[in-house]
């Protein structure tokens, strides 16, 4: 499960989040690419914005339910 304490400092303000877990696998930006960005120095995603509608909350909603190491988190 995320920790929203362990969430970079890149992911925009709101309820999704990636933390420290992220192991770089790509699942969250291939399929919610409006949403999660990478950060190459890192070597981590992040979510770049929150979702604004119901698609893109079902997306994010998805991935994190995919994410192979829980790195995502929804405070929402």
């Amino acid at each position: 499960m995320a920790d929203p304490n362990e969430r970079y400092p890149d992911n925009a303000p709101g309820g999704y989040y990636v933390d420290s877990n992220c192991i770089d696998c790509d699942v969250c930006r291939d399929s919610a690419h409006e949403n999660f960005k990478r950060n190459d120095d890192g070597g981590y995603s992040f979510v770049y914005k929150q979702p604004e509608t119901k698609a893109e909350r079902e997306e994010c909603e998805r991935v994190r339910e995919e994410c192979p190491v829980e790195a995502i988190g929804d405070n929402g």
